[in-house]
């Protein structure tokens, strides 16, 4: 079956779930340290949900193979046309295109919505994402040295963006 993407939906959490748990242990996508809880996975999908913005799911027909969003880039109203934009696939399902099938419709719904920028921090050493955000018409628009901290070492945020009314 070809993969479709749509709207995640209540029954698609424990997958989302297990995505982020595995992002949060075995890699740096993902700075949090704390695996999450359902609770958490459900309040989050509702907050996009109340705000208007995407909860998408790359399925194959057997169920969530990856998930992506996007949310406010910063929480003040000057901020409220740019978002900043999440990507993760199951790490068994990494390499198949999922992130662009996610990212292309994450695009659409953003310009759809009138965004007017679409912003990416990703850690510096995630060159998968940083070619996937480039494939897309993102530049590289800053790197903040070893700002974060994980797996005993310091880490780079790289920010990419892309203007959507181009």
């Amino acid at each position: 079956m070809p993969i479709q993407v749509r709207s995640a939906e209540e029954g698609d959490l424990p997958a989302i779930l297990a995505i982020t748990n595995d992002a949060i242990v075995n890699t740096t996508a993902v700075w949090s340290l704390t695996p999450a809880t359902l609770e958490t996975r459900r309040a989050w999908l509702e907050e996009r949900r109340l705000k208007g913005y995407p909860v998408l799911v790359a399925d194959d027909g057997n169920g969530a193979l990856g998930f992506a969003s996007f949310g406010d880039f910063r929480p003040w109203e000057g901020y409220r046309h740019s978002v900043e934009n999440s990507i993760y696939i199951d790490a068994g399902h990494r390499g198949r295109g999922l992130g662009r099938l996610l990212l292309g419709a994450l695009l659409d719904e953003a310009t759809r919505q009138g965004k007017h920028v679409m912003v990416a921090g990703i850690e510096a050493e995630n060159t998968a994402s940083i070619h996937l955000h480039a494939g897309f018409g993102f530049e590289e628009t800053g790197r903040l040295r070893q700002v974060g901290r994980k797996f005993d070492r310091w880490l780079d945020l790289v920010f990419m963006q892309r203007l959507l009314d181009r």
